[in-house]
């Protein structure tokens, strides 16, 4: 047994789960690991969040937020900050992402309109204290696309021009747009459905106060599913019935979106190029497909030229993303 593994063990042993066996879960794009404390008659999910590349504080502490909010976050059954380890409650294994592609139209859009109402009640909550959403952030993020996927496609663009591009369009955005909780990676695979027929949120640690509608591109513009355009649209409508919002969401929505989508291709390209998971690129299409959706906005018509300055048209096609032209 390894020290790590030594540790993992004590830390169970001292939360009253001494008999319990520790299973591994598979992992994805973090060094942050997750196990199964299996007892006969309960179970749990430990979190391995080692330092110094991790930190279990963050989503100790917005998950204590949420629950408080009355928000369906897991239960924190003990916590080793000091050792990146976390033992949490156990949702179960059925996500979101699975149940609805396994269903009818119908339970998708029942699965979606529980999911917008789940933003409506956080958006009416005051915020968590948690960092804001800020400009330096956004341009923070959308430079992970000519960071990374400008040059694994070989192209050498105009990095300041995107970042003067940005800040126009982010200087058009409605000032009045309420400051709420935003999860960030609020989607399909990070949505949980226990037993009890809520819906458990998962994956929040990064989460900081800002524009309402970011959590809601990240949900209806889901980098792991095809949401459809139609399901889109009722769904933004369903959140402007409940939410009944008094500043300019359309614009927020599609500037967000092409924000955010830019920053996941150059994430996803990150994860393949950086750290070996080649499986990201695949979803790029989806990601590139809505990303220019946002972009036919008036709102973004900075952003939309210098992508029309700087990436040709035949490096612009989703589907050539994946016909063998990256630098490999």
């Amino acid at each position: 047994m390894s020290e790590r593994e030594q540790l993992i063990r004590a830390f169970v042993d001292a939360q009253g789960w001494g008999s319990a066996e520790i299973l591994p879960i598979p992992g994805d794009a973090s060094f942050r690991r997750y196990f199964r404390v299996v007892e006969p008659d309960r179970r749990a999910i430990l979190m391995d969040a080692p330092p110094p590349e991790e930190d279990p504080q963050p989503f100790v502490h917005v998950a204590r937020y949420l629950t408080a909010q009355g928000l369906r976050a897991p239960e924190i059954f003990g916590v080793d900050a000091g050792h990146g380890l976390v033992l949490l409650e156990d949702f179960g294994d059925q996500r979101m992402r699975e149940t609805v592609d396994a269903g009818d139209a119908e339970a998708e859009r029942a699965i979606y309109r529980q999911a917008i109402e789940t933003q409506v009640e956080l958006h009416r909550r005051a915020p968590a204290d948690v960092p804001p959403y800020d400009r330096a952030v956004y341009q923070r993020e959308a430079a992970l696309f000519t960071e990374w996927y400008c040059p694994a496609r070989g192209l050498d663009v105009d990095a300041e021009g995107y970042a003067k591009a940005w800040d126009a369009v982010l200087d058009g955005m409605d000032p009045s747009a309420p400051k709420v909780t935003v999860l960030r990676d609020y989607h399909s695979e990070n949505i949980m459905l226990p037993p009890d027929g809520s819906q458990g949120l998962i994956d929040f640690q990064d989460a900081l106060v800002g524009d309402p509608a970011y959590d809601l591109v990240s949900l209806l513009q889901d980098a792991r599913r095809d949401v459809s355009e139609e399901v889109e649209a009722e769904m933004l409508a369903h959140y402007r019935d409940l939410a009944k919002p008094a500043y300019d969401l359309d614009t927020s929505y599609h500037v967000l979106g092409a924000q955010r989508n830019a920053k996941i291709i150059g994430i996803f390209v990150r994860l393949w190029k950086r750290d070996g998971k080649p499986r990201y690129p695949t979803m790029i299409p989806r990601v590139w497909k809505a990303m220019e959706r946002d972009l036919r906005h008036p709102a973004l018509g900075p952003v939309t030229e210098w992508f029309e300055a700087n990436i040709p048209a035949d490096l612009r096609d989703p589907a050539g993303v994946l016909g063998g032209k990256f630098d490999l």
